[in-house]
């Protein structure tokens, strides 16, 4: 589903992230380890086709990202590629629901209501899609965030830390959101974290070291 080859980052001169090598199939859940530094947050941003590497190729679902132009890339992100980032950057002058159109009218995908009340739905929002950002509480605004990266039927799905300052039974609730999203839209699951407590949920563990 992707390949990852040769690919370097550098930041002012200096490497900050090597990968030789790394493929994944469709569907398959992925851990993505590394210590705090170690390049895991640059690597999905690569993965997004948010940040440009340095030198390498990513392909995703055999497009070459590199050989995109930047509006096209930007298409081939909203259609393709689902990413629940740290800092969740719902608009605040949006509603839910608004959040959730949007995503689609940003990837050149027609405005679906009825896909945004089943994917709400699914994540137990229904009642939500005329809330505003600030009336959510953390978690739903955390759902409503992983209901945006889905929204599009994603091949691959991203998140970034997604069990970071949570206790366990938050920490479970939060792989068990992303694991069943993932295998609603057979899309391939690349979590990045540094928690111990994921490892036993997920066999397949691609470990970096920082390269500096």
């Amino acid at each position: 589903m992707f390949a990852v080859k040769n690919l370097r980052h550098a930041y002012n001169g200096q490497d900050v992230l090597r990968v030789e090598s790394w493929q994944a199939e469709q569907g398959a859940h992925w851990l993505l380890l590394g210590s705090s530094g170690s390049g895991k947050t640059t690597l999905l941003h690569i993965l997004a086709g948010i940040l440009k590497p340095t030198a390498g190729s990513v392909a995703i679902a055999g497009q070459d990202l590199g050989a995109l132009t930047a509006a096209g890339l930007d298409r081939f992100r909203g259609q393709h590629v689902g990413i629940v980032l740290q800092q969740l950057h719902l608009i605040a002058s949006l509603t839910v629901a608004d959040n959730l159109l949007l995503a689609q009218y940003l990837a050149a995908l027609p405005q679906d209501r009825s896909r945004v009340r089943e994917v709400l739905a699914s994540l137990d929002l229904a009642d939500k899609g005329d809330a505003w950002p600030h009336e959510l509480s953390h978690g739903q605004a955390q759902r409503v965030a992983v209901a945006r990266a889905v929204i599009n039927r994603p091949q691959l799905l991203l998140a970034d830390e997604p069990t970071s300052n949570l206790d366990d039974a938050r920490c479970g609730q939060a792989l068990d959101l992303l694991e069943s999203q993932a295998r609603a839209c057979n899309a391939t699951l690349v979590i990045a974290t540094h928690d111990q407590r994921t490892r036993a949920r997920i066999s397949n563990h691609y470990a970096i070291q920082g390269a500096a």
